[in-house]
């Protein structure tokens, strides 16, 4: 069984990561995950971002541009996706990940099965010039991995089946994931599916990404009663104290990630209470580039 994909890439100035986030999809190995359309929206740049996309979409033919001029937050460029996509399969990425050659072809093998409706991929955070902040993402996003072993995590690259849209919001993984959920669909998790991102390098933009999460997360849960995985402070705390029962040298890494965690989650519950809105977000810079 062969599938045609449609794959997205949202972008907002994205120069020092861009090209190699296109190429890395170009180059996926695949035998039945026929990577058919490749439709990168960027809104509102100002940097490079247009340039190198035009540049490489003159080379691959399967590149479909679509230039907004105006930054109106990453759900609204996610409808027009959805708009232009051509394919019932979609795989969904932010424009500051790089995927392992074969992270589609894992991601589509579980469409043969009907019941799943949206698939994640493992995220391994790239090397660091902060090595402090280094190691407490790494802890963070393997305790993540351990989660989605149990219930999948959205993010960074997804793969799912075509909805018609999905409403204003700053989880738009999530969202997607419980758009799907409503209609019956099952959710999966592929970590042999894996992409690198470039964590903060500074505990700032890690404090102000995690901050914005976890605000998300009550609203979604209000609306919509989803409970996003990581969103469980039961979950995380167990699958943390089941880490650092095999891995006890983490414990330094572990503790300086609670203080920021806990930080983020009070200024992400303030947010709610005092409905801020995260929808246009701050970018952080320094994970825009990999060393």
């Amino acid at each position: 069984m062969k599938f045609n994909v449609s794959v997205g890439i949202i972008a907002y100035n994205e120069e020092g990561i861009i090209k190699r986030n296109i190429e890395s999809i170009i180059k996926q190995k695949t035998k039945f995950a026929n990577i058919e359309e490749i439709i990168i929206i960027s809104s509102g740049s100002t940097d490079k971002t247009n340039q190198i996309v035009c540049a490489i979409a003159k080379k691959e033919k399967r590149i479909k541009f679509v230039c907004e001029p105006k930054r109106e937050g990453k759900s609204k460029a996610i409808n027009t996706l959805l708009k232009k996509a051509k394919n019932e399969i979609i795989i969904l990425s932010s424009a500051d990940i790089v995927a392992e050659s074969n992270c589609i072809e894992k991601l589509c093998s579980h469409f043969k099965n009907k019941d799943i409706g949206i698939v994640a991929s493992r995220v391994k955070p790239n090397e660091s010039q902060n090595k402090n902040l280094q190691r407490m993402t790494d802890f963070l996003w393997e305790i993540h991995h351990k989660v989605s072993l149990e219930k999948p995590k959205f993010g960074e690259l997804i793969a799912f089946r075509k909805i018609d849209s999905i409403p204003r919001t700053t989880v738009d993984e999530e969202e997607i994931a419980s758009e799907l959920e409503e209609k019956g669909f099952k959710p999966c998790y592929e970590p042999r599916a894996v992409i690198h991102n470039k964590a903060p390098e500074s505990y700032r933009e890690l404090i102000r990404q995690r901050r914005r999460i976890y605000y998300a997360h009550h609203e979604l849960l209000k609306r919509k009663n989803y409970r996003a995985a990581t969103f469980s402070t039961r979950m995380i705390i167990r699958k943390t104290v089941m880490h650092l029962i095999r891995k006890p040298k983490d414990i330094i890494p572990c503790m300086k990630l609670i203080m920021i965690e806990l930080l983020s989650r009070i200024f992400g519950w303030i947010d709610y209470k005092s409905k801020k809105d995260h929808h246009i977000w701050k970018i952080s810079n320094s994970t825009k580039k990999f060393l």
